[in-house]
């Protein structure tokens, strides 16, 4: 054989090696554009909440930085905007705390949009609820699987009745403490339809606290009183809102924001000594604009 056509021969084998290799990299492409789970065009961004208690905030370090985001009046009023900043009771305060897994079933991403594609821009509100019994039992039920939607739950954070802080979910998911449920703000009623299939809830604005219920009501045959929280439970409860820049009229409870008339937590809580706890762990500090 002569050289020449050697060469031509290598040279058609080595296009046609060229030309197989071409077009399985334009079939994986193509794969990988039309695959759902790689494809985010259609899903809704994931929201991220600054204005909740957050992780790098929690070792109660440097208390003048533990601050972000702004407060908005209520009103459209000429008053400044102010931000909530740490005391130094607050860096005092350092209660014990975990870290619980959660089970990615109990949980979501917090949406931009509704369920019919309508942009959302609700602040952030914090809920306040009760396990019922223990707070193992409310993390083991949270670290089951549950394929059933209408079981599927969840906290962002617990506090135990010695006043452990338990971090669940983590602020910017959405965690599923509330059903059918609105709240009811200085703007009008709030609330988001996430799942066409499910009633609509604030779930995806809400950032969801339980205290432990004290074990002389787990054995009542209603539920309805128990003879209330620990000392360390408020006072814990008051450090982890104080790291928060949401405004004291949009903490809410369970009982006011549900639509189903049946929750009824946290049992005989006393708010006016929350509120005062909270008062002493954070500061309105007002933001002054220059007129030009």
């Amino acid at each position: 054989m002569r050289f020449k056509d050697w060469a031509t021969r290598v040279l058609l084998i080595s296009l046609m090696f060229m030309a197989v290799i071409v077009v399985l990299l334009i079939g994986r492409a193509t794969k990988l554009h039309n695959n759902p789970t790689t494809s985010h065009v259609s899903n809704p961004r994931a929201m991220a909440f600054s204005q909740y208690p957050q992780v790098q905030f929690q070792s109660a370090k440097e208390p003048e930085k533990k601050f972000q985001g702004v407060i908005k009046s209520p009103v459209k009023t000429n008053k400044p905007l102010a931000r909530y900043i740490t005391t130094q009771a607050f860096a005092q305060y350092r209660p014990s705390y975990q870290v619980a897994s959660v089970d990615p079933s109990n949980y979501g991403e917090r949406y931009a949009q509704d369920a019919n594609g309508v942009p959302l821009n609700n602040q952030p509100i914090i809920v306040l609820h009760e396990t019922g019994y223990s707070a193992s039992s409310a993390i083991n039920f949270f670290q089951v699987a549950h394929s059933d939607e209408g079981v599927q739950a969840s906290y962002h954070a617990l506090i135990k009745l010695d006043g452990t802080v338990v971090y669940l979910v983590p602020p910017e998911k959405r965690a599923f403490g509330a059903a059918n449920s609105v709240f009811e703000s200085p703007q009008g009623l709030e609330t988001v339809q996430t799942n066409p299939k499910l009633p609509a809830s604030v779930n995806n604005f809400a950032y969801h606290v339980s205290l432990e219920t004290p074990p002389d009501s787990y054995d009542s045959n209603s539920q309805q009183t128990h003879s209330g929280y620990t000392e360390a439970q408020y006072k814990s409860l008051a450090w982890l809102v104080a790291q928060s820049q949401v405004p004291d009229y949009r903490i809410t409870t369970h009982h006011l924001v549900d639509r189903s008339g049946k929750k009824v937590d946290p049992i005989n809580f006393d708010g006016s000594k929350f509120l005062n706890l909270l008062n002493t762990f954070r500061q309105v500090r007002p933001i002054y604009r220059v007129n030009k």
